[in-house]
């Protein structure tokens, strides 16, 4: 699970996926900061890019349960982050988020790799989030990578609290989905 990112002038370096550790959680939110900026090219949603970012509690609770994964230099620098928990017979991924500069080069892609191994080898079913449902590099992008779309009838008591605070907290109705992916 590599590819070859170029960084702010560094020499182009191979990217690999590894456990979290207790050192990048506090570089977490900075990543976060910097994906959220692609959210500034839509009007309806250019608060994300000014908004909070995931606690830090809920990095350090993922990488206790091994549900945390980062995307690394070769040098070890982070550039990416998926954060997720387990829920029942799935994991909910909570946040994948790739710095900028280093989007649109598999990062991504690498870091639900990762999370779909690992979910497979602790035999759980299947993997969900929630995402905003027009935005290109939320639904259609983990659709064209094998995630279905829920209707309403399909969520689960979960889910269905998650979106309903996702709207609480400021996203235009019927503007999140909740899917999934079955392993």
């Amino acid at each position: 699970m590599c590819s070859s990112v170029s960084l702010l002038g560094e020499k182009p370096s191979r990217v690999s996926v590894r456990l979290a550790r207790y050192e990048d959680v506090v570089l977490l939110p900075e990543i976060e900061r910097s994906a959220a900026q692609s959210f500034r090219t839509i009007p309806a949603l250019v608060w994300i890019a000014e908004g909070a970012c995931l606690p830090i509690d809920t990095h350090l609770a993922s990488l206790e349960a091994g549900t945390c994964w980062v995307a690394v230099t070769e040098q070890e620098r982070p550039l990416g982050f998926l954060t997720a928990e387990r829920e029942k017979d799935r994991l909910h991924i909570l946040e994948v988020s790739v710095e900028a500069q280093a989007q649109g080069c598999g990062v991504g892609k690498a870091l639900l790799a990762a999370a779909f191994q690992a979910a497979q080898q602790t035999g759980l079913k299947r993997i969900t989030l929630t995402t905003c449902r027009d935005v290109p590099w939320n639904a259609p992008f983990y659709h064209k990578i094998g995630f279905d779309y829920l209707d309403e009838a399909a969520l689960d008591s979960d889910l269905r609290a998650i979106l309903e605070e996702e709207e609480a907290c400021g996203f235009p109705p019927g503007t999140r989905c909740a899917m999934q992916r079955c392993l």
